[in-house]
């Protein structure tokens, strides 16, 4: 008769997995070091299989183990919105959201905005991924995208929060040559697995003769190149905003305005929790928008 997994093996899995050691696992579950080791060998011996290496870096979880602790971990989320809300009545929002982005757009536009308002939803769990395409969206791998776009995905419904420009941006001992000698400039630019990022297209057209010296999978790695001083590179209004030294050193570029999208599925709109981040989002990102462009 095969073994049927307690919530008390789930607890002592996720204990020994957050712990790593029998020691940080007795004190995560209030009993004593031989107790956590009798009850893994017992649980190992009713699942057949090893649930745990041991090595100098403490007990290593095994796929089996790590499965559980992932169930456990959902586990104590259910309870702790069922606290939430028997205190807080029928009104609390509770679940989990999945929400896509940029690097780009979760450092310098998101982030910000999460720190605002999530602590006022303690049920609230949101997953975030980054990635530059919509096909997680459209995969239903995620709940809400945020992107920067001229042409949103037909299938998916939102609202635009405002544009962001482009500028070319830099430490200021490359303005002078920037307008004298573009080419004698180290540039910073996507890597080829972004050809059609709008700063690619803009740098091919204006400086056609200029080389990039450095090539990046994300808009966060151009970023953080530029504020090193390594070089200049198109970004966004925003984005300079969180760059220390970095400054603007051209006007905004000609033809690279792009709008921000925050989008969801048709079949998300019903979800109270995804509502309530759509609505919370909105006049946040939209404000940081504002304040970053120009004059």
């Amino acid at each position: 008769m095969q073994y049927e997994i307690t919530h008390a093996d789930l607890s002592l899995v996720l204990a020994l997995v957050r712990g790593r050691t029998l020691a940080r696992a007795a004190d995560l579950l209030q009993v004593d070091v031989s107790t956590v080791f009798r009850s893994i060998r017992r649980l190992e011996a009713a699942l057949g299989a090893a649930l745990f290496e041991k090595n100098r870096r403490g007990y290593i979880p095994t796929d089996t183990a790590q499965a559980m602790a992932e169930q456990a971990e959902r586990a104590e989320q259910a309870l702790a919105a069922a606290r939430i809300a028997l205190q807080q009545g029928e009104q609390v929002v509770s679940g989990t959201v999945r929400l896509t982005c940029t690097d780009a757009v979760l450092h310098s536009l998101l982030l910000p905005a999460l720190a605002d308002f999530m602590p006022q939803y303690p049920a609230l769990t949101l997953e975030l991924a980054t990635s530059n395409a919509f096909a997680n969206l459209s995969r239903r791998d995620a709940d809400i995208a945020l992107r920067l776009t001229n042409t949103p995905p037909e299938h998916l419904i939102g609202r635009c929060l405002g544009s962001a420009d482009y500028f070319v941006c830099g430490r200021a001992e490359y303005r002078e040559a920037l307008t004298q000698n573009p080419a004698s400039i180290p540039w910073i630019s996507p890597d080829d697995s972004m050809p059609d990022h709008t700063s690619v297209i803009w740098r091919k057209q204006a400086f056609p003769g200029v080389l990039p010296s450095y090539r990046c999978s994300n808009m966060s790695a151009v970023s953080q190149l530029v504020a090193a001083g390594l070089g200049v590179a198109a970004l966004t209004g925003f984005t300079v905003e969180g760059l220390g030294a970095v400054e603007r050193l051209s006007g905004p570029l000609e033809g690279c305005r792009t709008d921000l999208w925050l989008l969801t599925r048709p079949d998300c709109r019903a979800l109270r929790s995804v509502q309530t981040l759509l609505e919370a989002l909105a006049p946040r990102l939209r404000a940081a928008l504002q304040v970053s462009s120009p004059g």
